[in-house]
């Protein structure tokens, strides 16, 4: 576990320096996530505050934060940053706002499948790409988990990528997506979880990009006409402790963090691959028109994409060779 112990660059650790000289060990954690309680990312944090009070004998607690109790995203990322909060399970959206690199974990159809997706996730290019983080976000990076692949969801009828033109489309709110859509012609809206029920049931947003999981839980599909399973992004997930907390933990507490945290997320990667086909399997038969698309599906946006990602960041062409390397 060399690399949670030496993860904070020689640099960082002067930036903190007068924080950890009079820092008393934080013994009661808090975790924040955007996702409701039913998730499987908030159960993997319930999970890991068991496994923290376990491992510690009772010396360290953890308190789980779900659905934006301490803000969205970007505020979190800032409480993060100012050692405000302790740890998030956070989407590699808000991340790669601020280090582009990570928005390549976002290509079109770079996963042929869940289970691909799974393991570009477990790479040896995606670890590394962790390193960066204390430096450029001031978080230090424990490992990846995700959501589910990206379908759409629609109040119309959608037959092909030029009915999506001009239709109010509900994303999460960074651009890797944002260009996507726009790239296909759509508007893309974004807006935040607790509000897309409402959005999508009085057609406040004509569709919504979402993953099976919440497409399923939630109920998107009761005010759907037609559901696209078009499996055309991951959605990645990272663990991440603030770098300032990081600077005051002992070297056993780094370790014993690094590794619970570590485990608890790649846990949800095991579980949507193999719980996503049977949210799939529930949707279908919930009524909606449902379609299987492929990329051919949109057109030149994937293309139009790459394009515009490509110059942005050299991280794709490593992103695309990881994923070449764990196809099956």
């Amino acid at each position: 576990m060399a690399f949670f112990k030496n993860v904070l660059s020689g640099s960082l650790i002067s930036a903190v320096a007068t924080l950890s000289a009079t820092a008393v060990m934080a013994n009661d954690f808090r975790i924040g996530l955007i996702t409701p309680p039913p998730h499987i990312w908030t159960q993997a944090a319930e999970g890991l505050a068991a496994d923290l009070a376990e491992a510690s004998g009772g010396a360290h607690s953890l308190t789980v934060f779900p659905a934006r109790q301490l803000g969205n995203e970007a505020e979190m990322l800032q409480q993060l940053q100012t050692g405000a909060l302790d740890m998030a399970f956070m989407t590699i959206a808000e991340v790669s706002n601020r280090a582009a690199d990570f928005g390549a974990f976002y290509a079109p159809f770079l996963a042929d499948d869940i289970g691909h997706a799974g393991r570009i996730l477990r790479s040896d290019t995606a670890t590394a790409m962790l390193d960066q983080l204390p430096a450029t976000v001031g978080v230090v990076g424990l490992g990846y988990g995700m959501a589910g692949l990206r379908q759409i969801v629609s109040r119309g009828d959608i037959q092909s990528a030029a009915d999506l033109d001009g239709l109010k489309l509900r994303i999460t709110p960074f651009e890797p997506i944002l260009d996507f859509y726009n790239a296909l012609g759509a508007a893309p809206t974004p807006m935040p979880l607790p509000a897309v029920y409402d959005a999508l049931a009085n057609g406040q947003v004509d569709a919504i990009d979402m993953d099976a999981e919440l497409i399923w839980l939630l109920r998107y599909f009761e005010h759907a006409d037609t559901v696209i399973q078009s499996d055309h992004m991951m959605f990645p997930m990272v663990a991440l402790v603030s770098a300032r907390v990081w600077a005051t933990l002992s070297e056993e507490d780094r370790t014993m963090i690094g590794d619970l945290m570590a485990a608890r997320v790649d846990s949800t990667i095991t579980s949507y691959v193999e719980r996503e086909q049977g949210w799939l399997d529930q949707i279908r038969e919930a009524g909606p028109t449902y379609r299987v698309v492929d990329e051919s599906f949109f057109g030149d946006a994937v293309a139009t994409w790459n394009e515009t990602w490509s110059a942005r960041t050299d991280a794709l062409v490593d992103i695309r060779a990881a994923a070449a390397a764990t196809a099956e």
